[in-house]
Formats: structure tokens, C-alpha cells, sequence
């Protein structure tokens, strides 16, 4: 674990790469410091705000009043230069804490979320965390397809972490710097621990999936991708995977019980494996 200064115990750090969200960091990080929190210490926050063409830095630097109330820091990095996993890194340079929560901009968490994940990780043992993900679209197309997904095995059975997951420093130490270029950074960080150093708490967090047909199958296009370059790049990680399996007869309750959802979900999967891979540069596809 590449480490610029001695982690502290009594911090939590939050660390939030943000390009080009100046329309939904405001929420993330009021949801963030309307955390309930009676632990002793504090919640660094770090925003890296990069390669944005809008004004998402200044958005969150307009929340610094919040956090400095509750007596947490919030701290605003800007890079020139786009790119996740490089946002991430900058990010891990500035965190004090020995916890680290890596979040997306567009998620918001429940007031619990914060203190369960702390209590969750507070431990020698290297332990990863996340919340229950609420699955949150807005269009019809979208509420189909989230429908179902909620219901899949990986979703429902194990900790998947999407947009937001948490480790110790034991934890953290597994890997050094987030790898270059990789589509999944979650999926990486993931399968660094085994099934039961995993743990789900019981408050959750509002994830929105892509908007429309055309942004679900470019997204989920994206995730396969991801999965496949983590298992040739990294087969070790391999034996860390849990993902359950998702039997016929599953899949035949789930569509007697919603056909259309599960119309539009197995329509997504077929149009992927039918269409040829293209650019995976990242879209949300809001």
C-alpha cells in the first residue's frame, strides 16, 4: 500500500472521483455529512475533481461549511487529467485515515451507512465492506432491467460493492497503487479478499444504473469487458470469485413472475453477446 503518511485510526477517509459531475456532487456530499456518526474521530472527505470541463470542484467546495460544522475536513483536488483509476490514486496520496471508503458521485448514502461500514472494518483483520445498493432508474426501460437485476444472484447473494466499497488498512495493503487502464476498478478491489473477509452492512446506498436501451447494453457491454480483463490479467484474483450461479430454473420464476422486466433484462445480455465489442471509453449513459 503506497503510503505518503502514518495512517491514523480515529479518521475515516472518503474518497470520491468526480469528472464532470457538477450536477450531482452537491447530493453526494450532502448525503455524506447527514451521516449519523457517534464514533469517536472524524470523516476526511476528498473529492478529485478530474478532467471536468464544468464546474464540478467549485460545486463541492460550496459543501466545505457542512463538513467543517460537523468538525470533518473536505478537500478538493483538481486534475487536468481524466481517468478513474488515476483520480483514485490521487485520491489514496491524500487520505489519512486507515479506513477508506471509495465512492462515485452519483451515488448517495442513508445516514447509517458511514458508521456501520466503520464498525465493519474496525478490526486487524483485513476486511472489505459495502452497503445494500438500491438500485435506482427513472425511465421505463431502466426500471425493467433494475427490476430483475436486483433480484440476480450476484446482486442479491453476495457483496458486490458497485459505486461504493470500503477497506481497512489491512485490507488496503493487499495492493499498491490501482492499476492503469483497467475498466473495473471495483472488481479489483473486490476479488483481493476472499468471501469471507467480505462484509455486507445492513444500511444501503442509491446507485442509478444507465438510462434507455441503447445506454444499458453499452454498460453492460463495458462490465463484461470488465470482468473478462480482470480474469486474463490478474487469474489469480480468480480464486476470490463468488459469484453465484443463476440456474434456468431462477431465471424461468423471474420472468413468470415479471415478463416484462425480464424481457427487457434478457433482451440487454443478448444484445451484448450479439453485438461486436466496441470502444469501451466509459458512459453513464444518464
Amino acid at each position: 500500500m503506497t503510503e505518503h503518511a502514518t495512517a491514523r485510526d480515529d479518521l475515516i477517509s472518503v474518497i470520491l472521483p468526480a469528472s464532470n459531475e457538477a450536477a450531482l456532487i452537491g447530493d453526494c456530499l450532502q448525503a455524506l455529512v447527514r451521516s449519523d456518526w457517534t464514533r469517536d474521530g472524524a470523516v476526511q472527505v476528498i473529492v478529485v475533481a478530474n478532467g471536468c470541463h464544468d464546474d464540478t470542484a467549485g460545486q463541492a467546495r460550496r459543501q466545505a461549511a457542512a463538513f467543517a460544522a460537523r468538525g470533518w475536513a473536505l478537500q478538493v483536488i483538481e486534475r487536468a487529467e481524466g481517468g478513474k483509476l488515476a483520480a483514485l490514486n490521487a485520491g489514496d496520496a491524500a487520505a489519512r485515515g486507515s479506513i477508506r471508503v471509495y465512492l462515485d458521485a452519483d451515488v448517495t448514502v442513508s445516514p447509517g451507512l458511514l458508521e456501520q461500514l466503520a464498525a465493519a472494518l474496525d478490526t486487524p483483520a483485513p476486511r472489505y465492506a459495502s452497503g445494500r445498493v438500491e438500485i435506482a432508474a427513472q425511465g421505463a426501460v431502466s426500471r425493467a432491467y433494475a427490476r430483475i437485476w436486483r433480484r440476480v444472484p450476484f446482486m442479491a447473494e453476495v457483496v458486490p460493492g458497485c459505486g461504493l466499497f470500503a477497506v481497512n488498512a489491512a485490507g488496503r495493503a493487499r495492493w499498491d497503487a490501482f492499476p492503469g487502464q483497467i475498466i473495473s476498478d471495483d472488481i479489483f478491489a473486490r476479488l483481493q479478499f476472499r468471501p469471507e473477509e467480505r462484509v455486507a452492512v445492513a444500511a444501503g446506498y442509491r446507485w442509478p444504473i444507465a438510462e434507455g436501451w441503447a445506454n444499458l447494453v453499452r454498460v453492460r457491454r463495458r462490465q463484461n469487458a470488465g470482468v473478462d480483463e480482470i480474469a486474463a490479467r490478474y487469474p489469480a484474483l480468480a480464486a476470490n470469485d463468488d459469484k453465484p450461479a443463476f440456474p434456468l430454473a431462477r431465471k424461468l420464476r423471474l420472468a413468470l413472475a415479471d415478463p416484462a422486466g425480464f424481457a427487457v433484462y434478457a433482451g440487454v445480455a443478448l444484445a451484448v453477446k450479439l453485438s461486436p465489442r466496441r470502444d469501451q471509453g466509459w458512459s453513464r449513459g444518464r
